[in-house]
């Protein structure tokens, strides 16, 4: 059984945040219906590696989905949309501020339409305050919400995260909302608005930042490799840990830009890590040196400390290291390149990296299903065509005849209007 089966979403968005949303209902077994304009989401076509073909960046946000294309311009095309919109639990849109709006659909008009539904909307930074207007991308969220000026090296730029935590951050942060909204819904048959802004939900997955910001009121950040005192803001400390256990990255043999280990040093564990790879460094009393010996002192000395790790790793490999730390209980990981996590046995044992066939592209990989539910198993379809299931979702969703479908077409309500002549 799927956990969100019987589920209908009419899902208006595009690019990454929200298809990022919508794809994890689909893959938990909701009906993901892709309400497309004639032209298709634009990330079709953004990135293309196979020509004519569906971008890798289209395809790996919008699996299990079923694509209609709608040309909301037309008032055929508003009938559809408002039929559709009778017939879904959840209708979501990441459009710009006001562009719904202005189709005439406002969150009221949507309400009265059907009462029961649940609206999610992706914003930059809401509907509300002095950045409402303002347009945003994943690097601007990321900007404006914490991540890039506590991310990077003590005395270089700001950087961002290979992460998406803008984007698809924000959509798991909608989707936990619309979940809820649904829930009580099907309580008391009233649906509300979920709203979710990317500089909010960046804010959010900050949260050990706020906490060092508060911090440094009352105190010095001493796990941190670089001085804080007198610090107003959190700062950029490199691969620091941020946590009160003291971590780093360690650089390995043969010293390639991915040849790193990271490394937490636990109170508990350093008198085992330093009584083996003290004699190595010809320190064998080196877990008894009272520059090191308590947590305090490793603080204060870590960036000594750090360097002769970092000497007892020239001489392995990453994956050498961590078969010599992992029976000491040093918590420890290789830094993964996308090469190495490819081809990683664990990883295609979780079906976290999983291979689907596409009409147009043939074979690709798809990062997997992250949630693992015992009882109701996620199975990952490619994506749609666009507007391949546009006269099935009429028929099968809004029960309209053949006839109805061809007068529909006929006025334009799912292509593009004719271009004018010059």
């Amino acid at each position: 059984m799927e956990a969100l089966k019987d589920v209908r979403i009419l899902d208006m968005t595009h690019v990454q945040a929200g298809p990022t949303c919508s794809q994890l209902l689909a893959w938990m077994g909701a009906d993901v219906i892709k309400f497309e304009p004639p032209q298709g989401d634009a990330t079709r076509g953004q990135l293309r590696d196979v020509p004519n073909a569906d971008s890798l960046y289209f395809t790996m946000l919008n699996c299990n989905k079923r694509s209609i294309t709608v040309n909301m311009k037309s008032a055929e095309g508003k009938t559809v949309f408002v039929d559709l919109l009778k017939k879904c639990d959840i209708v979501m849109e990441n459009f710009g501020p006001g562009v719904l709006d202005r189709f005439g659909f406002t969150w009221e008009k949507i309400h009265q339409l059907n009462p029961k539904i649940v609206m999610g909307s992706i914003k930059g930074f809401g509907s509300s305050g002095p950045y409402a207007d303002f347009k945003a991308y994943e690097n601007v969220a990321q900007a404006m919400g914490g991540a890039m000026s506590t991310t990077g090296v003590p005395d270089g730029p700001p950087f961002v995260t290979g992460a998406q935590i803008g984007d698809t951050g924000t959509g798991l942060h909608l989707a936990i909302g619309l979940l809820a909204a649904l829930h009580q819904a099907n309580r008391t048959g009233k649906g509300q608005y979920v709203e979710v802004a990317m500089m909010d939900g960046v804010m959010n997955l900050c949260r050990v930042k706020w906490r060092d910001h508060q911090r440094l009121t009352r105190q010095t950040l001493s796990e941190y490799s670089v001085p804080t005192e007198g610090l107003k803001a959190t700062p950029r400390a490199g691969n620091d840990s941020g946590g009160g256990q003291l971590g780093n990255a360690i650089h390995c043999k043969p010293g390639g830009p991915n040849d790193y280990i990271y490394v937490v040093v636990q109170e508990a564990v350093w008198d085992a890590l330093a009584n083996r790879i003290g004699p190595d460094l010809g320190m064998p009393d080196l877990a008894k040196d009272p520059k090191f010996v308590k947590i305090a002192d490793r603080r204060k000395n870590q960036n000594e400390m750090w360097a002769l790790i970092t000497k007892f790793a020239s001489n392995y490999t990453k994956r050498e290291f961590m078969a010599i730390l992992n029976p000491l209980d040093v918590p420890c990981g290789p830094i993964m390149s996308t090469e190495d996590l490819a081809e990683d046995e664990h990883i295609r044992g979780r079906d976290m990296y999983v291979e689907l066939d596409h009409p147009q592209r043939g074979k690709w990989w798809n990062v997997g299903m992250p949630i693992k539910l015992s009882d109701s198993p996620a199975r990952i379809e490619r994506s749609p065509l666009l507007g391949e299931h546009t006269e099935e979702i009429l028929k099968s969703v809004l029960d309209y005849s053949d006839e109805q479908i061809g007068k529909l077409k006929s006025a334009g309500a799912f292509s593009a209007p004719p271009k004018k002549a010059a």
